[in-house]
């Protein structure tokens, strides 16, 4: 049976799996595995092998990212429309000051999963879930979020436990 959940049963998966991802995210934070850059990096490969992105489209149906000055107008640009404009149509200033999107689903998600903006998108999307980055450890509280979100999200924390529970 596949560790990777389906859009579907991803937030229960998550639920039932929260306190134990927790710990190994934790644990990790702690050690520090000398080789835990390229086991992140092995680990978001191969399930990015498995895993098709338009057939789930859970984070753009789910939450929004946050948008830079750049991304904003780069999308702009792209969307024949001043930065400004593009704001007030699309974006809010969250309670932490920075631009996400005023509603999800994302307005720019098309009914095959396939994004209008794809080519420009902001970088929090380009770089979503976040699970090939160097000192993952960094982002733990943003990861424990990405795996009740993303199905590959949540293999990738799966796999990358069972690799270090089985060198414990």
């Amino acid at each position: 049976m596949s560790d990777i959940p389906t859009p579907e049963n991803i937030d229960q998966q998550a639920r039932l799996s929260h306190k134990q991802n927790k710990q190994f995210l934790d644990w990790m934070r702690k050690k520090q595995p000398k080789d835990l850059d390229a086991v992140a990096q092995a680990t978001h490969d191969e399930v990015f092998e498995e895993v098709d992105c338009l057939q789930c489209a859970n984070c753009c149906k789910t939450t929004g990212p946050l948008f830079t000055e750049k991304d904003i107008e780069r999308i702009a640009a792209q969307q024949r429309m001043k930065p400004g404009k593009f704001a007030e149509i699309y974006l809010r200033k969250d309670e932490e000051g920075d631009w996400v999107l005023k509603s999800v689903p994302c307005p720019f998600l098309l009914a095959d999963n396939s994004c209008v903006i794809y080519d420009v998108r902001p970088k929090a999307c380009a770089e979503f879930p976040h699970t090939d980055r160097r000192k993952l450890y960094q982002i733990n509280h943003l990861t424990i979020k990405n795996v009740a979100i993303c199905p590959a999200a949540y293999a990738i924390v799966q796999r990358m436990q069972q690799h270090y529970l089985t060198r414990r």
